[in-house]
């Protein structure tokens, strides 16, 4: 893995970037890329550490966390056990090709002008099936975003809510990952260390990002940021085939 350290700090250093423009991506663009180099587990076990920072930094960007615990708080439970149900999975293959299906299919989703709408019935039976199924995603693939990502925007939050519930979601996420990845052993010194050290790039990233964001067109962005993703998805895919 120290063959690949430059490689994992440039890694970290854009998906930061595309952190602190977009919002989300840190995860999706890392495991993305690091995918291509090494097996999604192991990159999963890296991405803890930078994955928990940014989020926490996002979650408490804004006031109102508290209300947005309250709301989501049957999705994150969804998301706890669904990520403890996916570790059954992790003997299971590489998960290159399910981590390649993943963005592919993130990346058309964030492609089309497809829209949900969640009605305030819906939430509470809907929330834990969402948070489930993210959770089981993110013990195979270790990305956070579906459907966590189309749902939270399904819900009606303003933007900065929208972020902030983003983060939330996604700290969650990557403490139930961390957990599931140290019940398994995955979790080694080597990946823990690598995953510390990853945190400052990261940093880096989302700072930049941050002062990019005023500068740059969001919608040219997100078509390109999605259009990426829908390459590296398609390559996984055909790679792991």
């Amino acid at each position: 893995m120290e063959n690949h350290l430059l490689y994992i700090c440039m890694v970290f250093v854009l998906a930061g970037m595309v952190k602190g423009v977009t919002g989300i991506g840190l995860p999706t663009v890392a495991m993305a890329l690091l995918g291509l180099v090494m097996p999604p587990l192991q990159a999963a076990a890296i991405l803890v550490v930078p994955s928990l920072l940014t989020n926490v930094w996002q979650m408490l960007e804004r006031r109102g966390l508290y209300a947005l615990w309250l709301r989501l708080r049957l999705m994150l439970v969804g998301v706890c056990a669904g990520t403890l149900v996916g570790g059954a999975f992790l003997a299971k293959g590489d998960g290159r090709a399910v981590l390649g299906a993943a963005l592919l299919l993130y990346a058309l989703l964030g492609l089309s002008s497809w829209r949900w709408q969640v009605r305030a019935g819906q939430e509470p039976w809907l929330g834990p099936l969402v948070g489930a199924a993210t959770g089981v995603l993110t013990a195979v693939t270790g990305v956070f975003v579906l459907p966590a990502v189309p749902y939270l925007q399904a819900l009606g939050l303003e933007k900065e809510e929208l972020v902030q519930a983003m983060g939330l979601s996604f700290t969650v996420s990557t403490l139930a990952l961390a957990v599931m990845l140290a019940g398994h052993g995955a979790w080694q010194p080597a990946e823990a260390g690598i995953s510390f050290l990853a945190q400052l790039p990261a940093l880096v990233g989302l700072a930049l990002g941050t002062r990019l964001r005023a500068r740059l067109e969001p919608q040219l962005f997100r078509r390109c940021f999605f259009i990426t993703l829908l390459l590296l998805g398609g390559h996984l895919s055909l790679a792991s085939g």
